[in-house]
């Protein structure tokens, strides 16, 4: 008798009929039990949207209460739970008690996968390294047979390529899927300043314009209304890098009559939660919140429809992450920069200070941390670039740091991020489409004026450089 066919399943088609969604960046199936390796932020939002899709899904984090942990623990302690994904941290990988629950379920053959999300942390030159990812390699060490997905969207071609080796993943057996970085919903514009001029009124300005649009499109305001999101609220996250910037921003917008809240690592957890369920449920009061690098990961959020940046971030990659999280749904979406060279100079000053602290440590590597503190140079000065450059895309500039196959901008040789280039075809590759969908391609000459206007001189800046004006303590 010929053996039972498997039946064949397109699993992004699946995907799309259970969440309703139109497409997936990323998917991968669940069956049996799937690990996922998670930083713990807003993870509680990631588990809240699978649970709602009618999975079995459980985490094990900072919030997690021991009457919870307890029972997830005994679950998987019978070697068959009920449990079909589990959210953890990679810090929690490190623990034996919970490496020896790992091997009860995969002696019984229940383990079917491992997710990594934020591989990038992974690698040593990445934005955001951390140890504890790297031990992550015990996974594929100790179970071969259990698949292993990796899910990153700011690795260069270097962390990529460093993610594969550190995690002992087989070349040989590795399948590799890219997107491009083109997102032409997005809007990316570079806004200069100084610490003479202070541009809360301009951005205010701009906000209440984009409520003045909405407010006089009927049709808009009914579309909106179908949907279950308010007619009066513009959903954004402004960055900002200091708690004092987080608080004193949110309570500028609040008093001119927009719903902003703060959200920063020193609040008290049932505060952050609160903001972040509010903010997502499109509830009123709810519509801007004013964060800390600390907010943004997992979340499930489609209609942000602005990204700001207060100060300069301290990566490149930090900002196009951050960025990303506009325009989610396809829909029309800003990402705003402010920039100043009171702040690059600031950046560049924290900077060296926290090698100086690095260098002076016991334990590790010296090599290692100085190949970290190059990097993350190197991406600083290579955002500086990008909000100094005047002559491209700004989508070509974002393209061409990540080694977008599919673009070939000529960029003159610079390796900077800001040399000169028309964007035109090149070898096989295009410039990814703009459509005027950044401050360059829409009024590259206004652009120039904008710039020359709005930051301080060169001369200036190393004036203040000498005098130790810009000396701060570091980022809060």
């Amino acid at each position: 008798m010929p053996g039972k066919r498997k039946r064949q399943h397109e699993i992004d088609y699946t995907l799309r009929r259970v969440f309703g969604k139109r497409s997936f960046r990323f998917a991968y199936s669940i069956q049996s039990t799937s690990l996922a390796t998670f930083r713990s932020d807003e993870l509680n939002n990631q588990v809240a949207s699978m649970r709602k899709a009618n999975v079995r899904v459980e985490t094990i984090n900072s919030t997690t209460t021991p009457a919870t942990k307890s029972k997830i623990i005994e679950d998987l302690r019978c070697g068959h739970p009920l449990t079909r994904l589990l959210y953890v941290t990679p810090e929690y990988c490190q623990l034996d008690s919970f490496r020896n629950l790992l091997r009860v379920v995969h002696s019984q053959r229940e383990l079917a996968r491992i997710a990594v999300d934020e591989a990038h942390c992974v690698s040593e030159w990445g934005h955001d390294f951390r140890p504890s990812f790297q031990q992550l390699s015990f996974f594929k060490i100790e179970f071969p047979d259990v698949p292993v997905i990796c899910l990153t969207a700011t690795a260069t071609p270097r962390v990529r390529a460093d993610i594969i080796a550190t995690l002992a993943l087989d070349p040989a057996t590795l399948r590799t899927f890219r997107m491009t970085t083109s997102r032409p919903n997005l809007h990316y514009e570079v806004r200069f300043k100084s610490d003479d001029a202070d541009p809360y009124d301009s951005f205010l300005a701009w906000l209440r314009a984009a409520h003045t649009r909405r407010a006089a499109n009927p049709s808009r305001a009914s579309q909106l209304a179908s949907q279950n999101q308010r007619p009066d609220n513009v959903p954004g996250i402004i960055y900002t890098l200091f708690r004092k910037d987080c608080e004193s921003l949110a309570a500028r917008l609040r008093a001119d009559g927009i719903g902003a809240k703060p959200y920063h690592a020193g609040l008290p957890h049932a505060e952050r939660a609160a903001t972040l369920t509010n903010w997502v449920t499109n509830t009123p009061g709810f519509d801007v919140v004013v964060a800390t690098t600390a907010f943004g990961m997992g979340i499930d959020k489609e209609n942000v429809r602005f990204v700001v940046h207060w100060q300069l971030p301290k990566s490149f990659e930090g900002f196009y992450q951050e960025a990303g999280r506009a325009g989610r749904d396809g829909k029309a979406s800003v990402c705003m920069l402010f920039y100043g060279r009171e702040d690059r100079d600031r950046a560049a000053s924290m900077m060296a200070r926290d090698a100086a602290r690095q260098l002076t440590k016991a334990g590790g590597s010296v090599a290692v941390q100085q190949q970290q503190l190059v990097h993350r140079a190197k991406s600083l000065q290579a955002l500086v670039a990008y909000c100094e450059a005047t002559d491209r895309c700004r989508h070509a500039l974002i393209a061409r740091y990540f080694g977008d196959g599919d673009v070939g901008v000529d960029d003159g040789g610079d390796d900077g991020g800001g040399g000169r280039g028309n964007g035109k075809e090149k070898g096989n590759g295009l410039a990814p489409p703009c459509d005027f969908a950044c401050d360059w391609c829409k009024d590259a000459v206004g652009l120039v004026k904008r710039k020359e206007a709005g930051l301080a001189s060169e001369e200036w800046c190393s004036t203040q450089r000498e005098m130790g004006r810009y000396e701060v303590e570091g980022y809060e």
